[in-house]
């Protein structure tokens, strides 16, 4: 699936990856490659790009949303860095 980190600054991360997984409001969650369309709030935490089944990045991010829709998922938050 493809996945976009956004914030008001600039693109974050771009490219296609085996799933994410993001921290909601309600708790950590995953969304992985073929996953059904949904909107969710994300609250600050860490978000863990899995680029495929053994890989990883994670990024430090604040508030925001997360949208997944025909295979692509793009997390729009007010700021991310890599740690």
């Amino acid at each position: 699936m493809t996945l976009e980190i956004l914030t008001p600054e600039r693109k974050v991360f771009s490219g296609q990856v085996y799933g994410v997984q993001l921290p909601g409001i309600g708790g950590l969650f995953e969304v992985l490659d073929k996953h059904a369309p949904m909107v969710s709030a994300l609250k600050g935490g860490i978000l863990k790009v899995l680029n495929d089944k053994t890989a990883t990045e994670s990024f430090s991010i604040e508030g925001g949303f997360v949208e997944v829709l025909n295979n692509k998922t793009v997390v729009l938050v007010e700021g991310a860095k890599e740690i």
